[in-house]
């Protein structure tokens, strides 16, 4: 039995986004649990899938000693403030050291974190805890399948263990591989052999999805050579909106240099297919119209207002094409904007209020929009999810409200109070409204939805509405990233 130190720090930027992470959002957890000190970490991600609620599983069954340190996680937005990221990692570090002496750390990492001070968040992160506990502890990270990994990040960690779904409908799982990986590391008593490669090219998350190609091959090829060669591999498509030098793919692992460079050559040549149609506002609704029915709607990803990729899910693009076009049996969620929510919960079910909601952050080509709507449902905004991505996340949005339209009478809007991308039913059954049954479904999401969302659609296309989440990468205004790399696929080189 070894004694193991447990702590995380997640937090996905995108340094284009309208609004920065304080600790106030590590607090609000964004739809995760709220930051965590000690032995609450156990009881605050217990049963969720989380990645450190799959490690904590393994490594109890594996029979080791568990102490908690800090967690915390935070929805996607812009630089996490620096005085957050002191917060929490001066308390995670802290509480490692009076652990001491540990024979293990296990960290919960995204690996895309950009704070105001640090451009590599977690490559911090690890060089403290490696300060403080020495060269001899092994320390092993579970990152996210957008890690934008660095080599401090490599360097300071022993085995980094990353996502191999999106949407993440394996993080507990990650968790527990990466304690797997820690385990044998104890018995063996000594580092695996590692290699790490990024790749010189970007592309949008929206192609990133690991249910369709080239990511769908490249898993599966993953996994061939992890059972021929017993290597430990990683592949991560990356995070392609924060700017910052070590921005895009990697492929990296741990027991076989052979296993990793056919991985790396097969990400390379998979560029080309990385490639993917985007739609405008109009015309998706134009042909979600013309296909959704009841039992198969068509879903609408508002991919460039995702607040998992660091919008606030406000603009208002694609609801007003759905109103413009009166599109029937449609339903838009979720739009955060507190003060509408409010404002329906103060006129009460049933009343027809005058709202002027979203724009709420400003971004070019969006604005509010004003109109009448009926209010038909209230919600507390607290639930569990049931869909394979947050299965087992109980949520707290905050009110929540659902508008119908009067100048559109077939569309419907979801208001939440609190950031979070709409990536389950639940979302929308809390406010009575069975997603099946609709014709059109849009939800500010890129690929997590798809976990929940696919099985019911007849068609799912990928919108390019206004949004700070931009789905090409060339249209973002790059300073810092690495000079040499393709902005998209086959596209473009950063100069």
């Amino acid at each position: 039995m070894a004694r193991i130190a447990i702590g995380g720090f997640q937090h996905k930027t995108n340094t284009f986004a309208p609004s920065k992470a304080d600790y106030a959002a590590f607090e609000a957890g964004g739809g995760w649990p709220g930051v965590q000190y000690g032995e609450s970490i156990f009881s605050a991600v217990e049963g969720a899938n989380i990645p450190a609620a799959g490690a904590i599983e393994a490594l109890r069954a594996q029979g080791h000693s568990l102490v908690g340190t800090a967690w915390a996680a935070a929805s996607p937005s812009a630089h996490v403030t620096a005085d957050a990221f002191e917060r929490i990692t001066t308390e995670l570090v802290s509480r490692l050291r009076q652990a001491l002496p540990v024979d293990g750390v296990y960290l919960d990492l995204h690996g895309a974190m950009v704070v105001e001070t640090y451009d590599d968040g977690e490559g911090e992160i690890l060089r403290r805890v490696r300060e403080a506990v020495g060269e001899r502890v092994p320390v092993v990270a579970s990152l996210d399948l957008h890690a934008n990994v660095t080599r401090a990040m490599v360097e300071h960690a022993d085995a980094l263990v990353a996502y191999r779904t999106y949407p993440h409908v394996d993080m507990a799982e990650t968790g527990a591989r990466a304690a797997r990986v820690l385990d044998q590391m104890l018995r063996a008593g000594k580092r695996p052999q590692g290699r790490f490669h990024q790749l010189d090219y970007l592309t949008g998350i929206p192609s990133q999805c690991s249910f369709i190609e080239p990511c769908k091959g490249i898993y599966e090829e993953l996994n061939r050579l992890e059972a021929t060669s017993g290597a430990v591999l990683s592949f991560t498509p990356g995070f392609p909106m924060a700017d910052f030098a070590d921005c895009g793919m990697s492929v990296f692992g741990y027991g076989s240099v052979d296993a990793v460079e056919r991985l790396r050559g097969a990400v390379a040549d998979a560029e080309k297919d990385f490639a993917m149609e985007l739609h405008e506002a109009p015309d998706a609704v134009r042909r979600a119209r013309d296909l959704g029915e009841p039992g198969a709607p068509v879903v609408l990803a508002d991919t460039q207002d995702n607040p998992g990729a660091g919008g606030n899910g406000d603009t208002t693009g694609l609801l007003k094409a759905l109103i413009h076009q009166d599109a029937q049996d449609a339903v838009l969620g979720m739009l955060i904007d507190p003060a509408s929510a409010q404002r329906a919960h103060e006129a009460g079910q049933g009343s027809t209020v005058v709202f002027s909601m979203g724009g709420l952050s400003r971004i070019p080509g969006d604005a509010p929009l004003k109109g009448e709507f009926t209010v038909e449902r209230l919600g507390d905004g607290r639930f569990t999810c049931t869909g394979p991505m947050f299965k087992g996340f109980r949520m707290t949005l905050g009110p929540m409200a659902l508008l119908r339209s009067r100048a559109a009478p077939g569309v419907r809007v979801v208001l939440a109070s609190r950031k979070c991308q709409a990536a389950d039913q639940e979302m929308f059954r809390h406010l009575g409204v069975q997603p099946r049954q609709s014709r059109i479904v849009a939800l500010k999401s890129s690929v997590h939805f798809r976990a929940d969302f696919e099985p019911i659609a007849k068609e799912v296309l990928v919108v390019k509405s206004p949004g700070p989440a931009l789905a090409d990468p060339t249209e973002f205004k790059w300073t810092k990233l690495r000079k040499g790399v393709r902005l998209r696929p086959l596209g473009p080189v950063h100069s």
